[in-house]
């Protein structure tokens, strides 16, 4: 397999011969006001320009899979860019609706038996943040990526570290782990996605994956940026099982 970061969570993932697009958040940068009530109201959203070329990200895109509808994860200009009949996998029905309601003609909501062109896709839960604010921030999903020609992939999404995590990677054993974590978050309510205790406790429910942290630095509300991670992977000795890729880094596996 091979995993490139885009921005964001954006991904392009080439899995058992074929090419899937996760998350895509192709606006050219400073499109989108910034989030309100967070740090650096003065600078609008994506902060960086994409990598690459919109036309680059898409070319030969087999499937698309949006985790969940917040603007970082599926905007305008990804429902601009993308072939209308491209297949797309959605968490819900509801999300599915959404996106077919943007003329997308073959959208399928994610299960736990999906199977596309011989790989297994396996939804999994997410908790976008923890108590109060999940009332805001609505349901999120993750997948996991089998074929037998394969390592396992586990693409955690917009999730903290609870108890369902812990889960997949039990019943998974997955080799890969690709999180979320960029700890952003409002003023209040505390961590939306992955901080580095949550990836630290990713690491010890899976010492011997590899874990991949993207969602850094790429939307205003970010907190924990990829040096500070680096560095307290290098403190809690998990330093050569942690990457942090820059915007257009890949690796294959």
């Amino acid at each position: 397999m091979n995993i490139q970061l885009i921005r964001n969570a954006t991904l392009v993932v080439q899995f058992a011969g074929k090419k899937f697009l996760v998350d895509p958040f192709l606006a050219v940068k400073g499109t989108y006001p910034p989030y309100p009530n967070s740090v650096r109201q003065d600078q609008n959203n994506p902060l960086v320009s994409l990598p690459t070329s919109i036309d680059n990200i898409i070319q030969d895109i087999d499937a698309v899979i949006v985790t969940h509808l917040h603007l970082d994860h599926w905007d305008d200009a990804a429902k601009e860019a993308l072939p209308k009949g491209i297949k797309v996998f959605s968490q819900n029905e509801e999300d599915a609706t959404e996106i077919r309601n943007a003329g997308f003609q073959n959208v399928d909501v994610l299960q736990e038996d999906t199977v596309f062109e011989g790989i297994q896709l396996t939804k999994t839960k997410g908790e976008h943040g923890r108590g109060k604010i999940l009332k805001f921030t609505g349901l999120v999903c993750g997948v996991v990526f089998k074929h037998s020609s394969e390592k396992t992939l586990y693409v955690a999404g917009d999730t903290v570290w609870y108890d369902a995590v812990q889960e997949v990677i039990d019943t998974h054993e997955p080799d890969i782990i690709v999180v979320n974590g960029g700890d952003n978050q409002f003023f209040e309510g505390g961590s939306l996605v992955m901080g580095k205790e949550d990836i630290y406790n990713v690491y010890k429910a899976a010492p011997n994956a590899k874990i991949i942290s993207v969602h850094m630095e790429a939307v205003n509300h970010w907190t924990l940026s990829r040096k500070d991670l680096k560095i307290f992977s290098e403190d809690k000795g998990m330093l050569s099982h942690v990457l942090v890729p820059n915007d257009g880094e890949s690796y294959s596996f």
